[in-house]
């Protein structure tokens, strides 16, 4: 399969792994960010291809495993409603809440429902007027700009019925308060390709200056991983702090231009708690105040809620 079989090449995995060996003469310590780099590295056995000295910590994870408690209670309360069509991805049905997840609030009787795009939802809204038909928008700057399109295009269409419970999470400023903790002995990092797909670099530079670190955005492939491990080493062992993009073929410096404008126009900068880490400044995105009529924790008023 083009794009995937080239980049799980056995041969070449080795290759890299030596040339990884090679290069590396004292302990290192990389953090990869994403849950999809960690699960590639355990599942294709990329750690056991790495010299002893090299050490990956895994990082705050993917958005699902980061979601806060009282994000999961405020979603079932609202999916328990009689009167809503809870619309979500499904890996965030399992996610466990204070009481029970959302499959919990399904099987006692909420409308839940796996969707595949939070466009779905919007149709959703459109065929059923008498209901309320809310999304669960959760995700990296990734998923941002599909769900700020829905938000656009349900104002547009002036759906009454249709609202967003919006969980985005963004990753500079998680780098920033992992690096500001005082028992962070994170050397490197390995930042993820489809958010800077979206993003592109320019939010990483200051980071990587600022706290002398080099930043390598990777794909998750096998090939990928290794190929970035080897450029955030190269990187530790000449003393340099770049961010670099080993993800070519996705990435560019600026990002996707017309996703961050979309996102920019629908969204903006909110503190968010993190599961595992705590409050955040400025490290997720709520709805900016003219498209306040589609917040669901507004609507709902289940902003009290927490954990």
């Amino acid at each position: 399969m083009k794009y995937v079989d080239e980049y799980r090449d056995a041969k070449q995995a080795r290759a890299w792994a030596q040339r990884i060996l090679r290069l590396v003469t004292r302990p290192w310590q990389i953090m990869e960010i994403c849950g999809g780099q960690t699960h590639a590295i355990l599942r294709f056995g990329i750690d056991r291809l790495l010299p002893d000295q090299i050490r990956l910590i895994h990082g705050p994870g993917c958005p699902v495993c980061v979601t806060p408690v009282e994000l999961i209670d405020k979603a079932i309360a609202i999916a328990s409603r009689p009167e809503v069509i809870f619309c979500s991805f499904g890996d965030m049905l399992r996610v466990p809440g204070s009481a029970m997840d959302l499959l919990g609030a399904k099987a006692r009787g909420g409308d839940v429902r796996v969707v595949y795009s939070p466009m779905d939802a919007v149709a959703l809204a459109q065929r059923h007027l008498d209901r309320e038909v809310v999304f669960f928008a959760v995700g990296f700057e990734t998923t941002a700009p599909a769900n700020a399109m829905a938000a656009a295009h349900a104002a547009r269409l002036g759906l009454r019925n249709f609202s967003l419970l919006v969980a985005h999470v963004l990753v500079p400023p998680a780098i920033r308060a992992i690096l500001d903790s005082p028992d962070c002995r994170v050397q490197g990092f390995l930042a993820a390709g489809h958010v800077c797909t979206v993003m592109g670099t320019d939010q990483y530079e200051p980071i990587a200056h600022r706290y002398d670190v080099p930043i390598v955005v990777t794909g998750f492939e096998p090939l990928d991983l290794l190929q970035g491990i080897a450029q955030c080493i190269e990187q530790l062992e000449a003393g340099r702090a770049e961010v670099a993009i080993q993800y070519r073929r996705s990435v560019r410096p600026e990002g996707n231009v017309g996703a961050r404008r979309l996102m920019d126009q629908v969204f903006q900068p909110v503190e968010r708690k993190w599961r595992g880490m705590g409050l955040i400044p400025a490290s997720g995105l709520g709805l900016r105040p003219e498209y306040s009529q589609l917040d669901a924790e507004r609507r709902f008023d289940v902003g009290h809620l927490t954990a």
